[in-house]
């Protein structure tokens, strides 16, 4: 920690991904009111969007926060639990515009429930064991897997392979997260550092698939 900021690296990458979140809000928006502009398109994409944007700003805002220690807890809890928005939020375009059916609506649906879920847990037990909440997250973000047929056939071939690539990010960051593992800490880098990279790569690689594959 230096004197302004509590942990720079982490906090500007993730400012980095707020900033850049809202271009790819921006960006989507204005192709999807260019090629189908519906109103469940534009809201999947928002959706979409403003996960991106909730996830990032709350943790740049909590690894960049110089606060008291209570302050510290609350900015960290809202940083855990805006994993369970992304991840919902990220489910919107693919079952609501990709599968556009009873299955999307029906996936999407679980989604929300275990987000919501997820978020009251994090609230609530905060400090469960680091493996329970890497567990949820990855399993919950593989749970597309289960409509792998029906997205192979909307996305093809290149689109379904940037939606797992991007699922192959987030969980080997995920990975990293929940087992800190000691090769990967340098004098200035440690494993937190490159967890934020992967969930960076993670979102890149889902907003390009959402973009060219999706809308």
């Amino acid at each position: 920690m230096n004197r302004y900021f509590r942990e720079p690296i982490n906090g500007f990458t993730h400012l980095l991904g707020a900033i850049l979140s809202l271009a790819a809000l921006l960006a989507l928006v204005v192709r999807t009111t260019l090629t189908n502009p519906s109103p469940l398109n534009l809201a999947s994409v928002i959706i979409f969007g403003i996960s991106l944007m909730l996830l990032y700003s709350a943790s740049a805002t909590y690894h960049l926060a110089v606060a008291k220690e209570d302050t510290i807890k609350f900015l960290r809890r809202i940083d855990h639990a805006m994993i369970f928005i992304l991840i919902a939020g990220s489910y919107a375009p693919f079952c609501l515009i990709s599968l556009n059916g009873p299955k999307g609506w029906v996936l999407f649906s679980v989604i929300m429930a275990v987000a919501i879920l997820g978020v009251s847990f994090k609230l609530i037990w905060f400090n469960c064991p680091r493996w329970i909440s890497t567990l949820i997250y990855v399993a919950m973000g593989w749970m597309a897997m289960f409509l792998i047929g029906p997205l192979y056939k909307a996305l093809s071939f290149n689109g379904i392979i940037l939606l797992v690539g991007g699922g192959v990010f987030y969980t080997i960051g995920a990975l990293i997260y929940g087992a800190k593992p000691k090769f990967l800490k340098f004098k200035s880098f440690e494993h937190h550092e490159i967890f934020h990279i992967f969930i960076m790569l993670g979102s890149l690689t889902h907003y390009i698939c959402i973009f060219k594959y999706v809308i």
